[in-house]
């Protein structure tokens, strides 16, 4: 096949042994078309959690130097295995996107703080070691799961998380300036940025387009700093800093090494988070059945085996809940990076492991978390919406894999018109049994997923 540059036969080869000078950049491709999104849901959900703020910074920076090196472990667990665990393909892990809008509405349902955040952990916990048990009865499981069930699933996904990309968009609905001019344009260049790189570059250049968009939103906001106030008067006459100004002493203080500590959350175990989020972990192993599906047929033109898909699920659950035990949440097969192996097809396993022995390190310098860190919710947000309505696409693209029967219509619409719908819009089940309340509120996912699974069921096959 002609390449726009040499590259060995071993690179699309899954065991072929390459040189490390070109295993290299192959494998920092990968970790730069999925760095931004392995630390966007932690700064999402610390911010739902109020864990943002100057007083709780510390334990911020070290759940994002903690995801880094999370991300590097458990991918050398799923391209190498240990045991069962892992599937010996090539997937790259991280944290997922998936989960914030069932965390979202954890935070807001416990009054948000470190005890809301330890919830997410206890229930990520438990959640990840009841995905590493499905994973060993994955065989006879998937036919409950076709691409019409996971399509729904995913796209509900994506519809979630619009909200909480525009929020952020607009600067943060907790910041004082939210919806500024000075936000709004500063997302805008972001989009803008990433589309140019996206559409007008190829190679690593466009693959990396998001964390590109975001470095041109860094330089943005230094030079908006040159040139505007930085502080502003809210209604009361109390002065504030604005949301887009970048905190470099939080950089400056941070060290350059570090070793991640152990539980720097407590977990702590309560239902109204274990219930929604075990269902969740369901949904992620569907999810993760379609990735290395996905990436085996588009990298090396086969069907995944049972034993690749049963490992790779319990990789996703094991690994998410070790991720727990560092305050991370849950750990699982990136998109975008099959996205990548199938437009590429390099899908050899050392090229992948150079980058994540590179996340590793990493997440031994906290610097670069604090750099991370201090991104203004404007340039996240204007990331994140292109991130999350992607995901929309691609629950529309699993739909349409199959024929738009009668049948396959009545399961999206149900699934996403009351399933959604109705977990959605929570103060529909108000007076309902609070169990119910638990299982579907605050989160559109999980019914969506409840009513889709129950339908491909109980709906009459097309002849």
């Amino acid at each position: 096949m002609k390449k726009s540059f040499e590259l060995p036969k071993e690179a699309y080869e899954l065991n072929g042994r390459m040189p490390l000078k070109q295993a290299i950049p192959l494998g920092l491709q990968h970790v730069l078309a999925m760095f931004v999104g392995n630390l966007t849901p932690i700064l999402i959900i610390t911010g739902a959690c109020g864990i943002a703020g100057e007083e709780l910074a510390d334990l911020q920076l070290a759940l994002l130097q903690n995801a880094m090196l999370i991300a590097g472990i458990v991918t050398l667990v799923q391209l190498f295995s240990i045991g069962p665990v892992g599937g010996k393909v090539p997937i790259i892990m991280g944290t997922s996107s998936g989960f914030i809008g069932v965390f979202n509405s954890v935070a807001a349902t416990m009054g948000g703080g470190v005890l809301a955040y330890g919830a997410i952990m206890g229930a990520s916990l438990i959640g990840g070691l009841f995905e590493g048990v499905l994973g060993f009865f994955l065989k006879p499981l998937r036919r409950f799961f076709p691409s019409i069930v996971t399509g729904t699933v995913v796209l509900s996904i994506g519809l979630s998380l619009i909200s909480v990309g525009i929020n952020s968009f607009g600067g943060g609905n907790n910041a004082k300036d939210f919806g500024s001019v000075e936000n709004l344009l500063l997302a805008l260049f972001v989009l803008v940025m990433i589309l140019i790189f996206k559409h007008g570059f190829t190679g690593m250049a466009s693959s990396s387009s998001i964390l590109l968009g975001i470095i041109c939103g860094y330089i943005a906001a230094v030079i908006m700093g040159l040139v505007l106030p930085h502080t502003a008067i809210d209604a009361e006459g109390v002065e504030y800093t604005k949301a887009w100004v970048l905190n470099w002493q939080k950089v400056a203080d941070a060290a350059w090494f570090d070793v991640p500590n152990i539980l720097p959350v407590t977990p702590v175990f309560d239902l109204r988070a274990i219930i929604p989020v075990l269902i969740m972990f369901v949904v992620t192993a569907v999810e993760t059945v379609g990735d290395i599906s996905g990436v085996m047929e588009g990298g090396l033109g086969r069907e995944a085996t049972d034993k690749e898909l049963s490992g790779g699920v319990i990789c996703d659950g094991i690994g998410s809940a070790f991720a727990a035990l560092f305050g991370v949440l849950p750990n699982t097969s990136f998109s975008q990076n099959v996205g990548l192996v199938a437009m590429t097809k390099v899908v050899n396993r050392f090229a992948l492991a150079t980058g994540a022995i590179f996340l590793i390190l990493c997440g031994l310098c906290p610097k670069l978390g604090a750099l991370v860190s201090i991104m203004p919710q404007s340039v996240l947000g204007g990331a994140a919406v292109m991130m999350f309505a992607s995901i929309v696409v691609s629950g529309i693209q699993l739909i349409t894999k199959t024929p738009l029967t009668a049948r396959n219509l009545s399961i999206v619409s149900v699934a996403l018109g009351v399933g959604y719908g109705m977990g959605a819009n929570t103060g529909i089940l108000a007076n309902t049994p609070q169990l119910v309340q638990l299982i579907f509120g605050g989160s559109g996912i999980v019914p969506a997923a409840f009513v889709a699974i129950l339908l491909n069921i109980l709906l009459p096959k097309d002849k």
